[in-house]
């Protein structure tokens, strides 16, 4: 898969320990990458990073903060990455509301020194910098937001995003028009769902705490629609776009929507009331309310990344709502060897791509 151009390469993924960083550097170590880790440790117990034992199985675990710029420095120096994927980050809403300077440090500042070591390390060829949906100027109307969309963002969270995107745009133009220089682009996607999520105030991992304590779901926005997604969907678009630019450089140096088709839309009940059916218990308690404001309404065009890189969706939301399950369901029946199960889950969703 993608020409084999991850094989026997050195690939830098910040944020590893995250469940879309464990997910992405797996899949890396699959393709026959060098899968080197830049990341703050799991910042959630039980975690996938430990579930499966990623430390033991990559090629480099750095547990540093992408903030501290002489470590940082220091690493890609020592790594000598050829691309990075950058996906560490304050990934939430809610803690965005409680803690935002730490919010904007991360994912502006942090960004920043990301992109600015990478430029000091002559290595390094390409970088994905994973974003958000929520970057955009949300006016909650049915519009899919394109990717010359303007950007915005209500909360902390999704602002900083915003400025994370800007920042990209400005320093390509600033420092990599000349020759030599890497190539960077964007990749704009959100409300990930797939196992091995733990973090709070994310609906799927909140369904299957409920369901596993035998408390109701709590549903704080019912009738919120957003682009729900399989995780390995992004992954594979954020692998589709790292290949381009390694292949053709500048002119894959832009920023791309990943999210499921419009026709696929479900709002926030909905996916609830699913996971239910597919655990076979649980229940749903619509509490209608939140203490900060949250979007109501949130889809993508994702049009551009169907025609440029001929990526497409995989899995409708029912799918990656079963699979998503299986993996949780299997992880806390102790059952089966959860490395080996995400392997499958991985090779079955290749074979889908097929």
């Amino acid at each position: 898969m993608y020409n084999n151009i991850y094989e026997n390469r050195k690939v830098l993924v910040t944020g590893h320990t995250g469940f879309k960083g464990s997910w992405l550097s797996l899949w890396l170590k699959l393709l026959g990458a060098k899968v080197y880790g830049y990341a703050l440790s799991p910042n959630t117990n039980p975690s996938m990073f430990r579930i499966l034992n990623l430390e033991e199985k990559l090629d480099g675990s750095i547990i540093g903060d992408i903030l501290d710029e002489a470590q940082l420095n220091s690493t890609l120096g020592e790594i000598k990455p050829e691309i990075i994927f950058h996906l560490a980050a304050q990934p939430l809403v809610l803690l965005s509301y409680e803690q935002p300077t730490m919010t904007y440090k991360t994912n502006v500042i942090g960004t920043l020194n990301i992109l600015e070591a990478a430029r000091k390390t002559p290595s390094v060829k390409a970088v994905v910098n994973v974003t958000t949906d929520k970057c955009y100027e949300n006016k909650n109307t049915i519009h899919a937001y394109s990717e010359d969309d303007a950007m915005g963002g209500y909360d902390m969270y999704s602002s900083s995003k915003g400025c994370a995107e800007l920042l990209s745009a400005s320093y390509r133009r600033s420092f990599l028009q000349n020759e030599g220089s890497y190539a960077l682009a964007t990749a704009r996607a959100g409300n990930v769902i797939g196992g091995g999520d733990w973090a709070r105030d994310r609906i799927l991992p909140d369904c299957i705490r409920a369901v596993m304590n035998d408390t109701s779901i709590e549903i704080r926005n019912p009738s919120s629609i957003r682009p729900w997604q399989y995780v390995l969907e992004p992954i594979h678009g954020y692998l589709l776009l790292g290949q381009k630019l390694l292949e053709s450089g500048d002119k894959y140096a832009q920023s791309f929507n990943f999210g499921p088709d419009n026709s696929d839309t479900h709002t926030v009940t909905e996916i609830a009331d699913e996971v239910v059916r597919v655990f076979g218990k649980g229940k749903v308690n619509i509490i209608n309310r939140s203490t900060h404001y949250e979007a109501g309404l949130l889809t993508l065009n994702i049009d551009k990344a169907k025609k440029v890189l001929n990526w497409v969706p995989t899995y409708d939301a029912k799918t990656a709502i079963h699979e998503t399950v299986e993996w949780y369901r299997h992880f806390y029946d102790n059952d089966t060897d959860m490395y080996e199960f995400t392997i499958e889950q991985i090779k079955k969703f290749e074979e889908n791509i097929k």
